[in-house]
């Protein structure tokens, strides 16, 4: 077999300029005429101790933090123990965007600690407060079943009517005869509200898990809080409203409503639909980018323009924030909206992966775009491949259709091993799989090691499960981090060993065994209905 022929490198041919040499021009097609490209690399703003990644910030806002704001989480637990602890602390706002709200005791427990702050903020102010709580969710799986999202969510939309916005985001592309005909949860396959950010007042849990009780307690994921981080908390909240006034609003008897003006997702006009949700999206990522170059070209003329005091005697004054070693791009995906910054930073960090670095790439559901599927075997760096086993893959014995699930993924699992093999490249690119007794796996990201680094210096995580959905049809949402420090370096190395600790190496006879077998119809299958899970 022909070894895929590797992406040109844009900045290779010999009389290229300098900045065309930069990173930062794979992107050039993201920045629409409303955004001005920059006329020099925005890193001279910043020459001393500059990162190789500020390329992001010419496509995304650049948020520079202390790492000392940032905590890994590694258990469920602990992400559901933080979740109901940040509500009963929450004074002025609560975001959160998730895929589904389950309905069980848990799940109770989260809206009770909503109903309990509320009512709190109400009590010390008296008959009003500025406290706003805005949940974003799926509109197709937020109402499965009887008792559903919207149903728990109800008593607080008719208790605090002016404090609660409930939006329930429905996918363009579901519309019409497709819609009457397709039944619920297979609906659900169309697209999605995917992405998963929980914030309240200044603090950000960034996440792949959804608000349901097997995330809180046997279901494996990942969770990073960023602590005091009020530009980030901004941002999001402005995407979560911008995305939820392109959604349908839960009203309090229980129907939907768009907001005045706005078009409908599937009764009105698609393509202006799409256009609309695209403005409306793009102007927050632009003009929150757009601040934050302010801040920094403001931040370093002012550390440069005043010499007579030193930098410790500026920062003690509280004049200038200490030097951030951690710096934070939010990645956005929605093609549906012609919104593609995810797809592309990703498919740039995996073409930019020098020989000798290491990839650790994670999916809950391994369905790779085949543009990732010819970087990872066309690149040169080492990768580290970590993927459910059927046993804890999340379909694992669920009835009907839905119970070959796993054995589909076995399949495409097996296809691209076998390619791995045939190429030559079992060394440079392996394939782990997660297995823990009475658990599920939902972890997804990146964690990225600089060639001759026994430390992560970059890491993704989000939504994205870096499949054909993540890149096409759902809503995602991730987040770059980059970090000089080696405190929080050694925390996102923990969090890769841990999960990577928990599995096995993907070999010839791992597709011997009897979980691994898969039944003619589903290989038949799969190939069809591939770009729909």
């Amino acid at each position: 077999m022909r070894r895929p022929r590797r992406p040109p490198h844009p900045w290779s041919r010999p009389d290229a300029g300098l900045c065309s040499r930069s990173s930062w021009l794979l992107l050039a097609p993201l920045l629409t005429p409303a955004v001005p490209l920059l006329t020099s690399p925005p890193c001279c703003l910043c020459p001393e101790g500059a990162h190789r990644f500020q390329w992001i910030r010419n496509v995304v806002p650049e948020f520079g933090i202390s790492s000392s704001h940032v905590k890994v989480l590694s258990s469920p637990t602990e992400f559901y123990e933080l979740l109901k602890a940040q509500i009963k602390a929450a004074k002025q706002r609560v975001v959160m965007a998730s895929l589904y709200l389950g309905t069980g005791f848990l799940e109770q427990e989260l809206v009770d600690c909503l109903e309990e702050m509320l009512d709190g903020s109400l009590q010390a102010s008296g008959s009003s407060s500025d406290l706003r709580v805005s949940i974003l969710l799926d509109f197709t799986r937020g109402s499965r079943g009887r008792k559903n999202s919207r149903t728990m969510l109800l008593p607080l939309l008719r208790r605090f009517p002016e404090q609660v916005r409930v939006s329930l985001f429905h996918t363009p592309n579901l519309r019409g005869l497709l819609r009457l005909l397709i039944p619920e949860r297979f609906n659900e396959t169309i697209g999605l509200q995917h992405i998963k950010v929980y914030l309240f007042d200044d603090n950000v849990i960034l996440s792949g898990a959804n608000l349901s009780d097997s995330y809180f307690t046997n279901r494996q994921d990942r969770y990073i809080l960023l602590r005091d981080s009020p530009e980030i908390a901004d941002f999001f909240t402005e995407l979560v409203n911008a995305i939820g006034d392109v959604s349908l609003q839960l009203q309090e008897d229980d129907t939907v409503q768009m907001i005045e003006g706005m078009v409908h997702p599937y009764q009105g006009d698609k393509i202006t639909y799409c256009e609309m949700a695209n403005k409306r999206v793009m102007e927050v990522i632009n003009s929150a980018r757009t601040r934050q170059e302010f801040l920094h070209a403001e931040t370093f003329h002012s550390s440069q323009g005043d010499h007579c005091f030193s930098q410790q005697d500026l920062y003690a004054s509280g004049d200038v924030k200490p030097k951030p070693d951690t710096w934070v791009y939010p990645l956005i995906q929605m093609k549906p909206f012609g919104i593609q910054i995810d797809e592309m930073v990703t498919e740039t960090l995996l073409t930019e992966a020098e020989r000798g670095a290491r990839v650790y790439l994670t999916t809950g559901y391994f369905n790779l775009t085949q543009a990732y599927m010819d970087l990872i075997l066309g690149t040169r760096a080492e990768y580290q491949i970590l993927l459910a086993s059927p046993e804890v893959n999340g379909f694992f014995g669920a009835k009907g259709v839905a119970g070959a699930i796993p054995a589909a993924y076995v399949y495409i699992e097996h296809q691209f091993y076998n390619e791995v093999c045939c190429l030559g490249q079992q060394e440079r690119v392996r394939l782990q799989e997660y297995f823990r007794n009475g658990w599920t796996f939902h972890a997804k990201g990146l964690w990225l090691y600089l060639a001759g680094s026994t430390l992560p210096c970059l890491t993704l995580i989000g939504s994205p499960n870096f499949g054909y959905r993540s890149v096409h049809r759902d809503l995602e949402a991730q987040v770059a981090i980059v970090t000089e420090n080696r405190d929080l370096q050694h925390q996102l190395h923990q969090e890769q060993e841990q999960l990577y600790l928990r599995s096995g190496m993907v070999s010839p006879s791992t597709f011997e065994q009897p979980s691994r077998y898969v039944k003619l119809w589903v290989k038949l299958v799969t190939p069809l209905i591939k770009n729909f899970f």
